[in-house]
């Protein structure tokens, strides 16, 4: 009776307490190992040269070297090893160039344990996953064509959604950080998004604006 290898992984985020994290969890679970981690996508081309994974989870973005370049250069190096883009942003600015680029797979960071599992297993396979709030904006991107330039025809997210309406009650970045369970920083980087989507420069803009679109009713 023969046992299959276990999924061989390399894990690239910028925050430590996530790559420890991540590697706790696949070496409590049977079928994988953890062969490295990077800080960031140069060190990320870099081991997986020298460690030849099956899988790399990518984050996107990280100082010293972001996610999609990193993907391209592997794609174009022609490593072996599938990329799984695991990552907190799903705007069409970050998911379609990731794909484009190379990546097997998209999963944000809220996905549930096992269902990163299922798409590790998937993602050695060669087999596309794709988180359904991932697959639905890629959906929507090639069904409507946006004029290039154009400013506020990017739909927003659910959770830029839920920040906007927590600004419209006056909340400030901290309360929404601990209202959200998440940081002032993404506090920062979803309001930053959701300024550029609806073209505005500001929290009280982006409110007026927002009402009269009907997306905050």
């Amino acid at each position: 009776m023969t046992t299959e290898p276990p999924i061989s992984l390399l894990v690239v985020d910028d925050h430590p307490v996530v790559r420890d994290g991540l590697r706790g969890m696949f070496e409590s679970a049977a079928g994988f190992t953890v062969l490295g981690e990077a800080s960031n996508g140069a060190e990320a081309v870099t081991l997986a040269g020298t460690l030849d994974p099956d899988v790399i989870l990518m984050d996107l973005r990280m100082s010293g070297g972001g996610g999609v370049d990193a993907i391209r250069e592997l794609t174009r190096l022609g490593v072996r090893a599938q990329v799984l883009v695991l990552t907190t942003y799903d705007t069409d600015s970050d998911t379609l160039p990731a794909i484009e680029a190379g990546a097997t797979g998209y999963l944000l960071k809220d996905a549930p344990r096992e269902e990163l599992f299922t798409a590790v297993r998937a993602a050695a396979q060669g087999r596309t996953v794709l988180s359904p709030a991932v697959a639905s904006r890629l959906v929507s991107a090639v069904r409507t064509p946006r004029a290039a330039g154009t400013p506020g025809n990017e739909p927003l997210s659910a959770r830029e959604r839920e920040v906007l309406a927590l600004v419209a009650r006056g909340t400030s970045n901290r309360e929404i950080a601990r209202e959200l369970f998440i940081s002032e920083a993404t506090v920062k980087t979803h309001l930053t998004h959701l300024y550029a989507k609806l073209g505005v420069n500001d929290r009280a803009a982006a409110v007026a604006t927002a009402y009269q679109r009907g997306i905050l009713g």
